[in-house]
């Protein structure tokens, strides 16, 4: 196949081959003293353009392009090609392919106090972004000498709508691990484990961890359990929803295999069904066993793709005794799906969390549930949209990676990440330093929180609780009249 990618350099270089050093692709190598590019191996993954010491490196788009048409695009022949010569499954990683679907987050705009609804200076006057995610008591109790009773059921307290998504220890290094989850420590949120377990040295964070259980059980065991802030049951998720999971033998090494409990060399296959999940009946039974086995002390997280029926799905989950949904949206990001799933199977995220807060509301359960959106959050602004449409609040996981320094080449699946975040390898991964990572992370959501702040008081909002559903606050451009529906908002200028 022909390369996708260019690198050359200018005169520039002062030839000390670094770019060779960095390069884990194999597309910069150095043979009798000089460099050679190897194009066809070039993912543009920036790591060579961004240790250049004197900026004389190029990443370009090969200009010896296919001949597209109006139906074959240039990725279509390409993918044709690269199946016809292996016969194999296309897979890739990251969010969706470009333009398939709109990013409904980018038609939404907020609206804005003026004169009759006074704005709110976030500097000046309270503004809170504190969110309890969990069940919420029916009523208010008092006991006999008139003080209220505390009937709150566990629950997730965060400082700020926003926590790290699922990404699994295999999937991803320890030390991105350990960076989210230093960070979630000290921004007083959450971090998600993924389906790999907890490696042995995380444990001191657990207060600010939530421990999934998937298909393949991989890593679950009692102290697993009791020991997290919560437990999250994953059904599927935005990437490739109806499937499950796939982690190669080659990643399955050392401490990740001791974690996963998967002998090393191994895949860990996770299958697209629980087998002992059939129903939401099913669902409750696996629900209440988590509940007993913890003591009732942990709140337990749902995590579904959006698809869709996923408003009558999150009706029966809601019903099952879960604390909380998670949902996670088309364009969500993986380290590796096939790409005809991950480009073809699901729904928005914005759709989905409209349809199921509506469902919920109208059927006066929609308290019985925190919702938990992810899938193409990219900034404050999708947050507190998100927010607006539903959700109580919403988990990152790609805007971590990139925080952390991931570039989107879209080549996790391969275990040769240049910046040390979705590899095993240990002279990869220790590119990334995790003190380093957790205090972008830090920023990052400082900024974001601020951001909301800013947002919120010029909507004349004071809390997340009053933004939560308040889709009164949203307006949509180049939107038509069923997608106006669906969201629940109206048109600009009405």
């Amino acid at each position: 196949m022909r390369a996708r990618y260019r690198i050359r350099k200018d005169e520039e270089c002062i030839s000390c081959f670094k770019c060779a050093k960095e390069c884990s692709f194999g597309a910069i190598g150095v043979v009798d003293g000089r460099l050679v590019f190897h194009h066809d191996k070039c993912v543009d993954c920036q790591r060579c353009v961004s240790s250049c010491p004197t900026g004389a490196v190029f990443i370009s788009e090969d200009m010896n392009r296919f001949r597209a048409n109006s139906v074959f695009k240039e990725d279509d022949i390409r993918e044709i090609g690269l199946q016809a010569s292996t016969g194999g499954v296309l897979l890739s990683s990251m969010g969706a392919r470009d333009g398939q679907v709109p990013v409904y987050f980018d038609k939404l705009l907020l609206n804005a106090s003026q004169v009759t609804n006074p704005s709110i200076d976030p500097l000046r006057e309270p503004m809170e972004t504190a969110v309890f995610l969990g069940q919420r008591p029916e009523r208010v109790e008092r006991g006999v000498d008139g003080r209220l009773v505390d009937n709150l059921p566990p629950h997730l307290e965060l400082s700020t709508p926003v926590m790290f998504s699922a990404m699994s220890y295999g999937a991803i290094s320890l030390n991105v691990h350990k960076a989210l989850a230093l960070a979630a420590q000290e921004l007083g949120t959450y971090w998600n484990t993924g389906e790999g377990g907890l490696h042995e040295s995380l444990y001191p964070y657990v207060r600010n961890t939530i421990v999934q259980v998937a298909s393949g059980r991989f890593g679950v065991h009692e102290t697993y359990l009791n020991s997290a802030a919560a437990i999250e049951i994953k059904i599927g998720q935005g990437a490739k929803p109806g499937i499950g999971g796939h982690l190669t033998g080659k990643k399955i090494v050392g401490d990740v295999s001791r974690t996963r409990m998967v002998p090393e060399g191994m895949d860990a296959i996770s299958p697209a069904p629980h087998h002992d999940i059939y129903s939401i009946e099913d669902l409750a039974q696996l629900v209440m066993s988590l509940k007993e086995v913890t003591g009732y002390r942990k709140p337990v997280i749902v995590k579904v793709a959006a698809v869709h029926n996923i408003a009558p799905i999150a009706s029966g989950i809601a019903r099952s005794g879960a604390d909380m949904i998670s949902i996670d949206g088309y364009r969500g990001g993986t380290g590796a799906a096939p790409k005809r799933i991950r480009d073809n199977v699901g729904i928005p995220i914005e759709l989905a969390i409209a349809v199921v807060d509506q469902r919920l509301r109208e059927e006066r359960i929609r308290d019985r549930v925190g919702i938990i959106a992810s899938g193409s959050i990219r900034s404050s602004a999708d947050v507190v949209k998100a927010i607006a449409l539903g959700a109580d609040a919403v988990s990152i996981g790609t805007a971590a990676l990139c925080a952390l320094g991931c570039h989107i080449c879209a080549s996790c699946h391969t275990g040769r990440c240049a910046w040390g975040l979705a590899t095993q390898d240990p002279e990869l991964t220790k590119r990334l330093d995790p003190d380093e990572g957790a205090r972008r992370l830090v920023n990052l959501v400082n900024a974001w929180t601020k951001e909301i702040k800013e947002m919120m008081g010029g909507m004349g909002i004071n809390s997340i609780e009053a933004l939560r559903g308040n889709r009164r606050a949203l307006r949509g451009v180049d939107l038509n009249v069923k997608e106006l529906e669906i969201l629940g908002i109206g048109y600009a200028g009405e």
